[in-house]
C-alpha cells in the first residue's frame, strides 16, 4: 500500500534517495560508534585533545594579557611550554585521525556498494529537478548519466552525494561524534605551522 502511494507520488524518486542516503548515514555512524566511539582509547584520546586545547588556548589567553615589562626568560618558557602543549595536541589529533582511519575504510565501503545499487536502479532516470541552470562545471555532475539536453534534470548521483554529506555531518553533530575542538584543523589536509616556515 505504502509503496503504491509512494511510487504515484511526482517526488518519489527523489525521497527514495533521500530515504536511502538518511538510512545509509545511521547505519553508518552505528558502524562508527561499534568500532570507534564506544572504545576506551578513543574516549582517552578525546578528552586528551580537549585538555590540550583548553590548555593552549588559557596559555594563548594569559599570554596575551600578560604585562609588556615582564621580562625575556618568562616568556621563552612560556612559549616552549605553549610549543610542547601544541606538540602533544598535534600528536593525539594524529593519533585520533589513524584510529578513525579504520572505521573510515568500513564506511567507504559500504557507502560505495550503496552508491552501485541506486546507480543500477536509477540509471538514466532523473530523480529530480533542480529550479535553475547550473553552471558547466557543476552540470557534469548534476546531469551525469542522464539522456537529453534539459540541464535543469538532477541524476541520482548528485542528489545522493549532498544528500549523504549534509545528512551525514548533521547526524554526527546531533548525536556528539564531531571531531573534538583542537582537532578541528588535523583532518587530512591541516592549515600550515607558520613557525616552521
Amino acid at each position: 500500500m505504502a509503496a503504491q502511494l509512494l511510487s504515484g507520488a511526482k517526488y518519489s524518486d527523489a525521497l527514495a534517495v533521500v530515504g536511502i542516503s538518511m538510512c545509509t548515514a545511521v547505519f553508518c555512524e552505528a558502524i562508527s560508534w561499534l568500532l570507534i566511539y564506544r572504545t576506551s582509547s578513543y574516549k582517552s584520546l578525546k578528552s586528551t585533545i580537549d585538555k590540550a586545547s583548553k590548555k593552549l588556548e588559557t596559555m594563548k589567553t594569559t599570554d596575551a594579557s600578560s604585562s609588556a615589562s615582564s621580562n625575556l626568560l618568562k616568556k621563552s618558557s612560556k612559549t616552549k611550554k605553549m610549543d610542547r602543549v601544541e606538540t602533544s595536541l598535534k600528536e593525539s589529533s594524529r593519533d585520533l585521525s589513524m584510529f578513525k582511519f579504520k572505521s573510515g575504510a568500513v564506511v567507504a565501503l559500504v557507502l560505495f556498494m550503496v552508491f552501485g545499487l541506486l546507480n543500477s536502479l536509477f540509471d538514466g532516470k532523473p530523480v529530480a529537478k533542480i529550479p535553475f541552470v547550473p553552471i558547466r562545471l557543476i552540470q557534469k555532475m548534476t546531469h551525469r548519466g542522464l539522456l537529453g539536453n534539459d540541464m535543469t534534470d538532477c541524476s541520482m548521483a548528485f542528489l545522493y552525494l549532498l544528500c549523504s554529506i549534509s545528512i551525514r555531518t548533521n547526524l554526527q553533530k546531533l548525536l556528539g561524534f564531531s571531531p573534538p575542538r583542537g582537532a578541528a584543523g588535523a583532518g587530512l589536509f591541516p592549515m600550515p605551522d607558520p613557525k616552521a616556515s
